[in-house]
């Protein structure tokens, strides 16, 4: 399948969307004020271990302090037994990590001790001595002659180990070489570094987004690379010529007037990749909801009335569906768990159609998941790995009225929130009059259907209540002013 590349640079921000056939498949947005930190390398000090957690609390001037877990503590492969934390680190210490998991919402960044570079054919792995191969590569004479290349041209005396990436399969060995020579020199320089640096400090930082579309992106089948911006796309050819070369040809200077991302429809889908509900061809429709602990997915079949029977309008309509869902996830870089509820079936030959489906449409996306058939209760369990924000939390925030819960509270039940609180101010403070400041629907309420409950509070608490609306109230905001 044809694929293109495009980014869109300003000043405050780089876009990329990756399209295939004039669709968009992915979206990748990096704010020059709020980088990503995966990938980069910390010298870090302990600030508090917890025992209990099996966890280390490390301070590498970020806002929040970071996270090591003792899962994530490099130990040499000839270790037996994995000792407890408490024996491995002290506070105060001084220490090499690098993220592993960027911060979200309230948590710190995660952090590993086991440092990975990684290159346009090669990831480093200085700690180990092993060479692995990408597990996308599935022909094993392949995977075996890569390897035999590799150890080939890795002294065995020299340390470190690599992993061979997916876009190295036809990589000639004077690539390979190049690739090594920039981790090992790059591994270098953060050895030095580290020597010379007092904690918290950055060692090394991840390539930009620009950058990285060329290492990570490019595959056989990206025909272009479409670049919006002079300065940034002659930026992107000498990076290229230097670390990327087969990649060069690719890039693509767009000098035509009307934006970018407008040309191609991808304003339009960065909004719909931010809406609750998204449409399905057929007339059915998904809800998505994105919680703290997980994602659910909802598949109603809406305007679709088939054309033979229920069960067939049911069965295309999750087809279509399961397609939607694994660009969705791309799209919305939606991570963690995520429940999938397909419209119930009966026949078993339709679910096991249904999840093969899905199984395919989520071959495409380069981030690691998992996904588990049918539960008892008809729902689709599955995880995605997630080590960045998703769309919605890189371009949106809590609504400030309702924090976040998509409801407001009723007028009414405002209204009788007052009363209380006025009973209640009554009864601790003597004032000689008490003034209501709420938003004009509240205040349209007391003035007519609850005037009289007003009016009997009044008379009970034996001092005048006054109204006051404010245009510039939240729906839920209040306040009770004694005079």
């Amino acid at each position: 399948m044809t694929e293109e590349i495009l980014i869109n640079f300003t000043p405050q921000e780089t876009r990329v969307a990756v399209m295939q056939q004039g669709v968009v498949q992915e979206l990748h947005i990096e704010r020059t004020a709020s980088r990503g930190l995966v990938g980069n390398v910390y010298l870090g000090r302990i600030v508090r271990i917890l025992p209990g957690m099996q966890s280390a609390f490390i301070d590498v001037g970020l806002e929040r302090t970071a996270f090591l877990h003792v899962a994530d503590i490099w130990q040499p492969r000839e270790t037996a037994t994995e000792r407890p934390i408490e024996r491995v680190l002290a506070e105060g210490q001084s220490i090499v990590v690098q993220v592993v998991k960027d911060p979200i919402g309230t948590k710190g960044a995660r952090l590993s001790t086991q440092i990975s570079i990684a290159g346009r054919m090669l990831v480093y792995l200085p700690q180990e001595k092993h060479i692995g191969i990408s597990q996308r590569i599935e022909a094993e004479a392949e995977r075996e002659a890569l390897r035999e290349k590799i150890t080939r041209l890795v002294p065995a005396d020299e340390p470190g180990g690599f992993i061979v990436r997916t876009m190295a399969e036809n990589a000639s060995d004077e690539e390979f070489a190049t690739d090594i020579a920039y981790l090992r020199k790059t591994w270098g320089d953060i050895r030095d570094r580290a020597r010379v640096s007092a904690p918290p400090a950055v060692l090394y930082q991840e390539l930009s987004l620009g950058q990285r579309v060329l290492r990570d992106f490019v595959n056989p089948e990206t025909q272009r690379i479409v670049i919006d911006s002079r300065e940034n796309f002659q930026k992107l050819m000498s990076f290229a010529e230097e670390y990327t070369p087969a990649v060069q040809p690719l890039l693509d200077h767009y000098t035509g007037q009307r934006p970018l991302f407008d040309l191609h429809g991808v304003e339009e889908e960065i909004q719909k990749a931010l809406a609750r509900r998204v449409d399905l061809k057929s007339g059915g429709y998904l809800i998505i909801d994105q919680t703290e602990a997980m994602t659910t997915i909802d598949v109603n079949t809406g305007g679709f009335v088939g054309v033979r029977n229920f069960d067939d309008t049911i069965f295309k309509t999750n087809l279509e569906a399961a397609v939607t869902i694994a660009r969705q996830l791309r799209l919305r870089n939606l991570g963690g768990i995520i429940i999938v509820d397909f419209i119930d079936m009966e026949n078993e030959e339709h679910k096991a159609a249904v999840l093969d489906e899905f199984n395919k449409a989520l071959a495409r996306d380069h981030t690691r998941l998992t996904v588990n058939g049918f539960t008892a209760l008809g729902l689709v369990e599955m995880t995605r790995k997630r080590t960045r924000e998703s769309l919605a939390h890189v371009l949106c925030q809590p609504c400030p009225t309702c924090g976040g819960r998509g409801e407001v509270k009723t007028a009414r039940t405002v209204a009788y929130e007052i009363l209380r609180e006025l009973l209640r101010e009554a009864r601790q403070f003597n004032a000689r009059e008490y003034r209501v400041l709420a938003g004009p629907a509240v205040v349209d309420l007391f003035l007519d259907e609850e005037s009289q409950a007003l009016a009997m509070l009044s008379d009970f608490i034996e001092k005048p209540v006054s109204l006051q609306s404010e245009p510039s109230y939240s729906p839920e905001q209040y306040d009770i002013v004694l005079m």
